[in-house]
Protein backbone atom coordinates (compact mmCIF):
# COMPACT_ATOMS: atom_id res chain seq x y z
CA UNK A 1 0.00 0.00 0.00
CA UNK A 2 2.42 2.59 0.60
CA UNK A 3 4.54 1.65 -2.82
CA UNK A 4 0.76 2.24 -4.73
CA UNK A 5 0.35 5.46 -2.30
CA UNK A 6 3.58 6.80 -3.70
CA UNK A 7 2.78 6.02 -6.81
CA UNK A 8 -0.26 7.68 -6.88
CA UNK A 9 1.68 10.81 -5.31
CA UNK A 10 4.31 10.91 -8.20
CA UNK A 11 1.17 10.65 -10.84
CA UNK A 12 -0.54 13.04 -9.32
CA UNK A 13 2.50 15.48 -9.48
CA UNK A 14 3.70 14.58 -12.90
CA UNK A 15 -0.43 15.07 -14.03
CA UNK A 16 -0.88 18.52 -12.39
CA UNK A 17 2.53 19.96 -14.02
CA UNK A 18 1.24 18.66 -17.01
CA UNK A 19 -1.86 20.06 -16.83
CA UNK A 20 -0.19 23.73 -16.39
CA UNK A 21 1.94 23.10 -19.43
CA UNK A 22 -1.83 21.68 -21.19
CA UNK A 23 -3.07 25.21 -20.57
CA UNK A 24 -0.09 27.62 -21.46
CA UNK A 25 -0.55 25.22 -24.81
CA UNK A 26 -4.11 25.97 -25.35
CA UNK A 27 -3.83 29.51 -24.34
CA UNK A 28 -0.47 30.34 -26.39
CA UNK A 29 -3.10 28.62 -29.12
CA UNK A 30 -5.96 30.85 -28.96
CA UNK A 31 -3.83 33.70 -28.46
CA UNK A 32 -2.20 32.87 -31.93
CA UNK A 33 -4.60 32.00 -33.89
CA UNK A 34 -6.66 35.07 -33.22
CA UNK A 35 -3.81 37.61 -33.79
CA UNK A 36 -3.02 39.32 -36.92
CA UNK A 37 -0.64 36.11 -37.59
CA UNK A 38 -3.31 33.49 -37.55
CA UNK A 39 -2.90 32.33 -40.74
CA UNK A 40 0.18 31.08 -40.34
CA UNK A 41 -1.20 29.00 -37.26
CA UNK A 42 -3.49 27.81 -40.09
CA UNK A 43 -0.85 26.67 -42.28
CA UNK A 44 1.16 25.00 -39.64
CA UNK A 45 -1.77 23.05 -38.91
CA UNK A 46 -2.60 22.11 -41.99
CA UNK A 47 0.75 21.10 -43.27
CA UNK A 48 1.16 17.62 -44.43
CA UNK A 49 3.82 15.26 -43.42
CA UNK A 50 3.65 12.25 -45.55
CA UNK A 51 5.57 9.20 -44.81
CA UNK A 52 5.16 7.77 -48.59
CA UNK A 53 6.55 3.96 -48.54
CA UNK A 54 3.53 3.48 -45.51
CA UNK A 55 0.96 5.58 -47.37
CA UNK A 56 0.72 7.52 -44.82
CA UNK A 57 -0.07 11.26 -45.64
CA UNK A 58 -1.27 13.14 -42.51
CA UNK A 59 -1.40 16.88 -41.71
CA UNK A 60 0.66 18.29 -38.64
CA UNK A 61 -2.57 18.29 -36.43
CA UNK A 62 -3.44 14.83 -37.47
CA UNK A 63 -0.39 13.70 -36.44
CA UNK A 64 -0.15 14.71 -33.01
CA UNK A 65 -4.43 13.55 -32.77
CA UNK A 66 -3.46 10.00 -34.26
CA UNK A 67 0.33 9.73 -33.14
CA UNK A 68 0.85 11.76 -29.99
CA UNK A 69 -2.06 11.03 -28.31
CA UNK A 70 -1.61 7.25 -28.71
CA UNK A 71 1.43 7.73 -25.96
CA UNK A 72 -1.57 9.66 -23.62
CA UNK A 73 -3.69 6.71 -24.05
CA UNK A 74 -0.84 4.44 -23.78
CA UNK A 75 0.04 6.03 -20.16
CA UNK A 76 -3.57 5.88 -19.52
CA UNK A 77 -3.60 1.87 -20.25
CA UNK A 78 -1.15 1.34 -17.76
CA UNK A 79 -2.71 3.27 -15.14
CA UNK A 80 -6.01 2.06 -15.40
CA UNK A 81 -4.28 -1.53 -15.33
CA UNK A 82 -2.40 -0.56 -12.08
CA UNK A 83 -5.63 0.83 -10.57
CA UNK A 84 -7.46 -2.39 -11.78
CA UNK A 85 -4.92 -4.84 -10.19
CA UNK A 86 -3.14 -2.42 -7.13
CA UNK A 87 -4.69 0.03 -6.78
CA UNK A 88 -8.30 1.88 -5.49
CA UNK A 89 -9.99 0.14 -8.62
CA UNK A 90 -9.13 -3.39 -7.07
CA UNK A 91 -10.89 -3.37 -3.79
CA UNK A 92 -14.31 -3.96 -5.18
CA UNK A 93 -15.84 -1.86 -2.00
CA UNK A 94 -13.48 1.05 -2.98
CA UNK A 95 -13.62 0.87 -6.81
CA UNK A 96 -17.98 1.12 -6.45
CA UNK A 97 -18.32 4.40 -6.11
CA UNK A 98 -15.38 6.00 -9.10
CA UNK A 99 -16.81 3.30 -11.31
CA UNK A 100 -21.16 4.18 -10.69
CA UNK A 101 -19.69 8.20 -10.97
CA UNK A 102 -17.97 7.65 -13.32
CA UNK A 103 -21.18 5.56 -15.55
CA UNK A 104 -23.02 8.40 -14.41
CA UNK A 105 -20.69 11.16 -15.84
CA UNK A 106 -21.08 9.33 -18.86
CA UNK A 107 -24.60 8.58 -19.60
CA UNK A 108 -26.18 11.81 -18.28
CA UNK A 109 -23.93 14.21 -21.00
CA UNK A 110 -24.38 12.26 -23.85
CA UNK A 111 -28.47 12.13 -22.83
CA UNK A 112 -28.33 15.83 -22.78
CA UNK A 113 -26.39 16.12 -25.60
CA UNK A 114 -28.49 13.88 -27.74
CA UNK A 115 -31.80 15.32 -26.70
CA UNK A 116 -30.60 19.01 -27.04
CA UNK A 117 -28.82 18.51 -30.35
CA UNK A 118 -31.72 16.28 -31.91
CA UNK A 119 -31.54 16.42 -35.46
CA UNK A 120 -28.51 18.57 -35.77
CA UNK A 121 -25.92 17.01 -38.47
CA UNK A 122 -23.37 15.28 -36.70
CA UNK A 123 -25.05 14.95 -33.67
CA UNK A 124 -25.73 11.34 -34.66
CA UNK A 125 -21.56 10.90 -33.07
CA UNK A 126 -21.29 14.17 -31.75
CA UNK A 127 -23.59 13.20 -28.64
CA UNK A 128 -19.86 11.81 -27.49
CA UNK A 129 -18.30 14.78 -27.36
CA UNK A 130 -19.01 15.96 -23.92
CA UNK A 131 -18.58 12.39 -22.11
CA UNK A 132 -15.44 12.75 -20.93
CA UNK A 133 -12.83 14.36 -18.11
CA UNK A 134 -9.87 15.44 -18.96
CA UNK A 135 -7.43 13.76 -16.51
CA UNK A 136 -4.26 16.48 -16.64
CA UNK A 137 -6.72 20.09 -16.69
CA UNK A 138 -8.79 18.62 -13.64
CA UNK A 139 -5.74 17.23 -11.19
CA UNK A 140 -4.22 20.36 -12.33
CA UNK A 141 -7.29 22.75 -11.14
CA UNK A 142 -7.79 20.41 -8.13
CA UNK A 143 -3.57 21.20 -7.08
CA UNK A 144 -3.65 24.74 -7.22
CA UNK A 145 -7.40 25.39 -5.36
CA UNK A 146 -7.76 22.09 -3.55
CA UNK A 147 -4.74 21.54 -1.39
CA UNK A 148 -6.41 21.84 2.05
CA UNK A 149 -8.99 19.65 0.46
CA UNK A 150 -8.07 15.81 2.19
CA UNK A 151 -6.04 13.67 0.01
CA UNK A 152 -9.09 11.36 -0.35
CA UNK A 153 -10.13 13.76 -2.99
CA UNK A 154 -7.52 13.15 -5.49
CA UNK A 155 -7.80 9.54 -5.19
CA UNK A 156 -11.29 9.96 -5.72
CA UNK A 157 -11.22 12.12 -9.35
CA UNK A 158 -8.13 10.64 -10.59
CA UNK A 159 -10.10 6.92 -10.02
CA UNK A 160 -13.19 8.78 -11.60
CA UNK A 161 -11.06 9.89 -14.53
CA UNK A 162 -9.70 6.59 -15.32
CA UNK A 163 -12.84 4.79 -15.54
CA UNK A 164 -14.20 8.02 -17.28
CA UNK A 165 -11.43 7.81 -19.81
CA UNK A 166 -11.65 3.95 -20.71
CA UNK A 167 -15.87 4.17 -21.49
CA UNK A 168 -14.60 7.23 -23.43
CA UNK A 169 -12.03 4.69 -25.10
CA UNK A 170 -14.58 2.28 -26.09
CA UNK A 171 -16.97 5.09 -27.05
CA UNK A 172 -14.24 6.02 -29.99
CA UNK A 173 -14.00 2.62 -30.90
CA UNK A 174 -17.78 1.71 -31.33
CA UNK A 175 -18.41 5.06 -33.16
CA UNK A 176 -15.53 5.42 -35.28
CA UNK A 177 -14.65 2.24 -36.83
CA UNK A 178 -16.49 2.33 -40.03
CA UNK A 179 -14.89 -0.18 -42.14
CA UNK A 180 -12.76 -2.91 -41.13
CA UNK A 181 -9.73 -4.56 -42.63
CA UNK A 182 -9.61 -7.88 -41.54
CA UNK A 183 -6.25 -8.82 -42.72
CA UNK A 184 -4.66 -5.42 -40.44
CA UNK A 185 -6.64 -6.11 -37.76
CA UNK A 186 -5.17 -9.53 -37.14
CA UNK A 187 -1.96 -7.89 -37.63
CA UNK A 188 -2.57 -5.33 -35.04
CA UNK A 189 -4.16 -8.52 -32.87
CA UNK A 190 -0.72 -10.13 -33.48
CA UNK A 191 1.34 -7.54 -32.27
CA UNK A 192 -0.95 -7.95 -28.88
CA UNK A 193 -0.44 -11.14 -28.22
CA UNK A 194 3.21 -10.95 -29.34
CA UNK A 195 3.62 -7.95 -26.38
CA UNK A 196 2.08 -10.16 -23.88
CA UNK A 197 3.64 -13.06 -24.16
CA UNK A 198 7.01 -11.01 -24.37
CA UNK A 199 5.46 -9.65 -20.65
CA UNK A 200 4.84 -13.00 -19.79
CA UNK A 201 8.27 -14.54 -20.30
CA UNK A 202 9.84 -11.55 -18.37
CA UNK A 203 11.41 -10.21 -21.77
CA UNK A 204 12.45 -6.39 -20.53
CA UNK A 205 14.41 -4.70 -24.19
CA UNK A 206 13.03 -2.27 -25.65
CA UNK A 207 13.98 -3.43 -28.72
CA UNK A 208 11.21 -5.58 -29.17
CA UNK A 209 8.50 -3.39 -27.73
CA UNK A 210 8.94 -0.46 -29.57
CA UNK A 211 8.76 -2.41 -32.83
CA UNK A 212 5.45 -4.07 -32.06
CA UNK A 213 4.20 -1.00 -30.64
CA UNK A 214 4.64 1.06 -33.96
CA UNK A 215 3.13 -2.15 -36.22
CA UNK A 216 0.46 -2.13 -33.67
CA UNK A 217 0.14 1.50 -34.32
CA UNK A 218 0.46 1.12 -37.89
CA UNK A 219 -1.91 -1.65 -38.29
CA UNK A 220 -5.42 -0.24 -36.35
CA UNK A 221 -4.83 2.72 -38.66
CA UNK A 222 -4.76 0.66 -41.80
CA UNK A 223 -7.47 -1.65 -39.98
CA UNK A 224 -9.74 1.81 -39.95
CA UNK A 225 -9.83 1.79 -35.70
CA UNK A 226 -8.04 4.71 -34.39
CA UNK A 227 -4.85 4.08 -33.75
CA UNK A 228 -4.78 5.67 -30.40
CA UNK A 229 -6.56 2.60 -29.08
CA UNK A 230 -3.29 0.70 -30.21
CA UNK A 231 -1.94 2.87 -26.43
CA UNK A 232 -4.83 1.58 -24.42
CA UNK A 233 -3.99 -2.12 -25.21
CA UNK A 234 -0.71 -2.25 -24.80
CA UNK A 235 -0.89 -0.12 -21.57
CA UNK A 236 -3.27 -2.94 -20.10
CA UNK A 237 -1.60 -6.20 -21.25
CA UNK A 238 1.35 -4.67 -19.69
CA UNK A 239 2.90 -6.26 -16.02
CA UNK A 240 2.51 -4.59 -13.07
CA UNK A 241 3.30 -6.46 -10.21
CA UNK A 242 6.49 -6.75 -9.13
CA UNK A 243 8.58 -10.16 -8.84
CA UNK A 244 10.53 -11.46 -6.21
CA UNK A 245 14.08 -9.47 -6.35
CA UNK A 246 12.24 -7.13 -8.76
CA UNK A 247 12.59 -3.49 -7.65
CA UNK A 248 9.88 -1.90 -10.36
CA UNK A 249 7.02 -3.75 -12.35
CA UNK A 250 7.42 -3.07 -16.12
CA UNK A 251 4.02 -0.64 -15.93
CA UNK A 252 5.72 1.19 -13.46
CA UNK A 253 9.21 1.66 -15.08
CA UNK A 254 7.48 2.68 -18.40
CA UNK A 255 5.14 5.09 -16.46
CA UNK A 256 8.18 6.85 -15.21
CA UNK A 257 9.51 7.04 -18.59
CA UNK A 258 6.92 7.59 -20.58
CA UNK A 259 4.68 9.97 -18.28
CA UNK A 260 6.42 12.85 -18.01
CA UNK A 261 6.89 12.93 -22.07
CA UNK A 262 3.38 12.33 -22.40
CA UNK A 263 2.26 15.33 -19.52
CA UNK A 264 4.78 17.45 -20.55
CA UNK A 265 4.88 17.00 -24.40
CA UNK A 266 2.37 14.92 -26.02
CA UNK A 267 -0.32 16.43 -24.94
CA UNK A 268 0.41 20.02 -24.55
CA UNK A 269 1.12 19.63 -28.26
CA UNK A 270 -1.99 18.22 -29.42
CA UNK A 271 -3.75 21.12 -27.51
CA UNK A 272 -1.64 23.49 -29.20
CA UNK A 273 -2.41 22.03 -32.48
CA UNK A 274 -6.65 21.57 -30.99
CA UNK A 275 -7.45 24.54 -29.64
CA UNK A 276 -6.60 27.58 -32.34
CA UNK A 277 -10.33 27.83 -32.93
CA UNK A 278 -11.61 31.58 -33.66
CA UNK A 279 -13.27 33.80 -31.23
CA UNK A 280 -15.00 36.44 -32.80
CA UNK A 281 -18.41 38.12 -31.78
CA UNK A 282 -20.08 35.58 -34.99
CA UNK A 283 -18.74 32.33 -32.64
CA UNK A 284 -19.92 33.89 -29.38
CA UNK A 285 -22.82 34.29 -30.59
CA UNK A 286 -23.77 30.96 -31.92
CA UNK A 287 -22.39 29.45 -28.55
CA UNK A 288 -25.46 30.20 -26.80
CA UNK A 289 -28.19 30.19 -29.68
CA UNK A 290 -26.66 26.95 -31.70
CA UNK A 291 -28.13 23.87 -31.03
CA UNK A 292 -24.74 21.87 -31.63
CA UNK A 293 -22.89 24.24 -28.89
CA UNK A 294 -25.43 24.06 -26.64
CA UNK A 295 -25.57 20.51 -26.51
CA UNK A 296 -21.49 20.09 -25.40
CA UNK A 297 -22.22 23.02 -23.34
CA UNK A 298 -25.13 21.78 -21.60
CA UNK A 299 -23.44 18.22 -21.78
CA UNK A 300 -20.74 18.63 -19.98
CA UNK A 301 -21.41 21.73 -17.53
CA UNK A 302 -24.77 20.35 -16.77
CA UNK A 303 -24.82 16.83 -17.39
CA UNK A 304 -21.27 15.87 -16.34
CA UNK A 305 -22.04 17.36 -12.64
CA UNK A 306 -25.26 16.14 -12.40
CA UNK A 307 -24.28 12.95 -13.58
CA UNK A 308 -21.03 12.66 -11.19
CA UNK A 309 -22.84 14.19 -8.40
CA UNK A 310 -26.42 13.26 -8.56
CA UNK A 311 -25.89 9.24 -8.82
CA UNK A 312 -23.12 9.13 -6.15
CA UNK A 313 -25.01 10.67 -3.86
CA UNK A 314 -27.94 7.81 -4.49
CA UNK A 315 -25.35 5.21 -4.13
CA UNK A 316 -24.21 6.25 -0.88
CA UNK A 317 -27.72 6.78 0.45
CA UNK A 318 -28.42 3.41 -0.81
CA UNK A 319 -25.64 1.52 0.87
CA UNK A 320 -24.45 0.68 -2.92
CA UNK A 321 -20.90 2.83 -2.01
CA UNK A 322 -19.18 4.49 0.62
CA UNK A 323 -18.41 7.99 0.55
CA UNK A 324 -14.56 8.45 0.73
CA UNK A 325 -12.89 9.86 3.93
CA UNK A 326 -12.87 12.89 4.97
CA UNK A 327 -15.56 14.15 2.36
CA UNK A 328 -18.54 15.71 2.56
CA UNK A 329 -21.16 15.74 -0.10
CA UNK A 330 -20.30 19.72 -0.79
CA UNK A 331 -16.79 18.50 -1.09
CA UNK A 332 -18.06 15.86 -3.25
CA UNK A 333 -20.06 18.67 -6.23
CA UNK A 334 -16.64 20.94 -6.44
CA UNK A 335 -15.22 17.51 -7.18
CA UNK A 336 -18.10 16.88 -9.18
CA UNK A 337 -17.97 20.23 -11.12
CA UNK A 338 -14.02 19.39 -12.44
CA UNK A 339 -15.51 16.68 -14.18
CA UNK A 340 -17.03 18.90 -16.03
CA UNK A 341 -13.58 20.15 -17.11
CA UNK A 342 -14.02 17.97 -20.80
CA UNK A 343 -10.52 19.14 -22.63
CA UNK A 344 -8.21 16.51 -25.05
CA UNK A 345 -10.74 13.71 -25.29
CA UNK A 346 -13.40 16.19 -25.84
CA UNK A 347 -11.60 17.79 -28.63
CA UNK A 348 -10.48 14.83 -30.40
CA UNK A 349 -13.86 13.33 -30.54
CA UNK A 350 -15.76 16.56 -31.79
CA UNK A 351 -12.60 16.40 -34.53
CA UNK A 352 -13.66 12.75 -35.37
CA UNK A 353 -17.06 13.36 -34.82
CA UNK A 354 -17.75 16.76 -36.66
CA UNK A 355 -15.04 16.58 -39.54
CA UNK A 356 -17.52 16.47 -42.60
CA UNK A 357 -20.49 18.47 -41.11
CA UNK A 358 -20.50 22.24 -42.72
CA UNK A 359 -17.28 22.30 -44.25
CA UNK A 360 -15.24 22.82 -40.97
CA UNK A 361 -16.90 25.25 -39.18
CA UNK A 362 -19.03 22.51 -37.83
CA UNK A 363 -15.97 21.60 -35.68
CA UNK A 364 -14.39 24.84 -34.56
CA UNK A 365 -17.60 25.89 -33.23
CA UNK A 366 -17.87 22.54 -31.40
CA UNK A 367 -13.69 23.18 -29.79
CA UNK A 368 -15.33 26.55 -29.06
CA UNK A 369 -18.04 25.16 -27.17
CA UNK A 370 -15.53 22.76 -25.27
CA UNK A 371 -12.96 25.31 -24.54
CA UNK A 372 -15.31 27.62 -23.09
CA UNK A 373 -17.21 24.91 -20.77
CA UNK A 374 -14.08 23.85 -19.96
CA UNK A 375 -12.98 27.28 -18.66
CA UNK A 376 -15.75 28.02 -16.82
CA UNK A 377 -16.01 24.65 -15.04
CA UNK A 378 -12.88 25.35 -13.74
CA UNK A 379 -13.44 28.43 -12.68
CA UNK A 380 -16.33 27.24 -10.84
CA UNK A 381 -14.73 24.41 -9.26
CA UNK A 382 -12.13 26.59 -8.20
CA UNK A 383 -14.16 28.79 -6.78
CA UNK A 384 -16.34 25.82 -4.63
CA UNK A 385 -12.69 23.86 -4.02
CA UNK A 386 -11.27 27.22 -2.38
CA UNK A 387 -14.66 27.93 -0.12
CA UNK A 388 -14.61 23.94 0.85
CA UNK A 389 -10.76 24.23 1.68
CA UNK A 390 -11.12 27.05 4.27
CA UNK A 391 -13.87 25.09 5.99
CA UNK A 392 -11.50 21.89 6.39
CA UNK A 393 -8.86 24.46 7.56
CA UNK A 394 -11.50 26.29 10.23
CA UNK A 395 -12.05 22.43 11.73
CA UNK A 396 -8.56 21.08 11.33
CA UNK A 397 -7.58 24.75 13.20
CA UNK A 398 -10.80 23.79 16.14
CA UNK A 399 -9.68 20.77 16.19
CA UNK A 400 -6.33 21.19 16.84
CA UNK A 401 -7.17 24.11 19.43
CA UNK A 402 -8.92 21.42 21.41
CA UNK A 403 -6.15 19.43 21.57
CA UNK A 404 -4.33 22.32 22.96
CA UNK A 405 -6.79 23.32 25.20
CA UNK A 406 -7.12 19.38 26.63
CA UNK A 407 -3.60 19.13 27.43
CA UNK A 408 -3.12 22.62 29.23
CA UNK A 409 -6.08 21.54 31.42
CA UNK A 410 -4.40 18.57 34.14
CA UNK A 411 -1.39 21.13 34.25
CA UNK A 412 -3.78 23.69 35.46
CA UNK A 413 -5.43 21.79 37.60
CA UNK A 414 -2.11 20.23 39.58
CA UNK A 415 -1.41 24.07 39.95
CA UNK A 416 -4.00 25.22 41.07
CA UNK A 417 -4.09 22.67 44.26
CA UNK A 418 -0.85 23.53 44.83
Amino acid sequence: MTQVRSELSRYLRTETVGGAILLIAAAAALLWVNSPWGDSYTTMTQTTLAIAPLHLDLTLAEWTADGLLAVFFFVAGLELKRELVVGELADPKRAALPIIAATGGVVTPALIALVVGLGVPGMDRGWAIPVATDIAFALAVLAMTGSRIPASARVFLLSLAVVDDLMAIILIAVLFTTTLALLWLLAAAACFAAWALAQHKRISTPWLYLPLALVAWYALHEAGIHPTLAGVALGLLTRVRTDPGEDEAPATRLEHLIQPISAGLCVPLFALFASGVPLDGKVFGELFSDRLALAIILGLLLGKTAGIFGISWLAIRFGVAKRPAGLGYRDMFALSVLGAIGFTVSLLVAELALADVDDGSAVELAKAAVLVTSMAASLAGSALLLRRGRVHQARRDARALQREEDAAVPGQGEGSTK
